[in-house]
């Protein structure tokens, strides 16, 4: 019997994929930034919750993708110089980082603050460890600074698949599109 190549990520990746994007873009969008006393006004009560929601949201969906990326298959690799090789394992990792670590910096920056997370429904979870300012405010300032690093990264990452689409023209992008996406070509 003879080995079929993969050509497609499956639909469960595709869609952990997009779904993570979508969020943390969103995230981005409704992220409060400015001092905490801005962020933790009661105005702002809606925009934080949603904020958390999406945050907390990726972070089960970075777990997920992990486990499901080392239970699945993915499509080969195509041919590529060495150098582009090396630079997409290496924005891959990074976004892999960055997806766990921009929600855990801003939890755990939230939690050391002495503020509670509150999750769109009235989910509240207090913070189990003793507040701890001075740190909590430092660490919830690397969040707001890793929170714009996955946004360029994330774009990079984008123009990279573009670049692969419409100059290598390979089916790099293709084989993570949505298929009615790409069934139109």
């Amino acid at each position: 019997m003879e080995h079929q190549p993969v050509t497609r990520y499956s639909a469960p990746a595709r869609a952990l994929h997009w779904l993570t994007a979508i969020l943390v873009l969103l995230a981005f969008i409704y992220g409060l930034g400015g001092s905490e006393q801005r962020v933790y006004a009661a105005s702002r009560d809606f925009d934080r919750q949603l904020h958390e929601t999406l945050g907390i949201s990726v972070l089960v969906l970075a777990a997920l993708r992990v486990l499901w990326r080392t239970l699945g298959t993915r499509p080969d690799s195509p041919q590529v110089a060495r150098w582009m090789e090396i630079a997409s394992k290496v924005v891959r990792i990074t976004l892999y980082v960055l997806l766990f670590a921009v929600p855990v910096t801003a939890v755990a920056g939230a939690w050391l603050e002495g503020h509670t997370l509150t999750l769109l429904g009235g989910m509240r979870i207090p913070p189990p460890v003793p507040e701890w300012h001075a740190i909590g405010a430092k660490i919830a300032g690397v969040h707001s600074w890793l929170g714009d690093v996955i946004v360029w990264v994330a774009g990079v990452h984008a123009l990279a698949a573009l670049y692969h689409h419409f100059v290598l023209k390979d089916r790099v992008l293709e084989s993570i599109l949505p298929r009615w996406i790409s069934k139109k070509r």
